[in-house]
């Protein structure tokens, strides 16, 4: 009788292959539930979320001989963040005359006003024209930005400072100048 080597029973080995089976399925299982556990319901990202980014700018700065011709646009971006539903930008406009060391706030009624988004806009852009400006100065733009959620809650804020406009020498200041504000559009004014 020839030596040969011993047949499993199938019996024998369906039980070894159903905890494989088993073993791997469990594996698998384990794997899909931590995938469902990190989705938004626990605040890690399903995908790629995009940081919210915000910008300012001079959008325009005009020199002129004569003050009614001196002019600077200030412009200020702002794109979503996940869960913000209004989006705010207040643009103070900052004047640093001749022999000042350091810049100050131009007070007026309408300036620095918080300007609000509509409703689940995705990107939002404000600018702020001043005209009329005084020489020699400079102004600059301190922009301010907010993200809001559903009750008007702040999300996050951020700060932004514009470079500098120069007014290069032109007519003498005149004390008294006040500033006012019609629309979007500051304007220096003597008085």
């Amino acid at each position: 009788m020839p030596l040969s080597a011993p047949t499993p029973s199938p019996g024998r080995w369906r039980p070894r292959l159903f905890s494989a089976v088993s073993v791997a399925l469990v594996c698998l299982g384990a794997i899909a539930g931590q995938a469902i556990a990190a989705g938004p319901e626990t605040g890690a990202p399903a995908g790629p979320v995009q940081e919210p980014s915000a910008s300012a700018a001079i959008e325009q700065c005009v020199q002129g001989a004569v003050q009614s011709e001196r002019s600077a646009t200030f412009a200020a971006e702002m794109t979503a963040m996940p869960g913000s539903v209004h989006m705010a930008i207040r643009i103070e406009i900052q004047e640093q005359l001749a022999g000042e060391a350091l810049f100050h706030t131009v007070t007026a009624s309408g300036l620095s006003a918080w300007r609000v988004s509509d409703t689940g806009v995705r990107a939002y852009r404000y600018n702020k024209q001043v005209t009329n400006l005084f020489a020699p100065a400079a102004y600059r733009a301190t922009v301010r930005f907010r993200w809001l959620n559903a009750k008007g809650r702040l999300m996050r804020s951020a700060v932004r400072r514009t470079p500098r406009c120069t007014q290069p020498a032109g007519a003498p200041y005149a004390p008294g100048a006040s500033t006012e504000v019609s629309g979007s559009i500051a304007r220096m004014v003597l008085r």
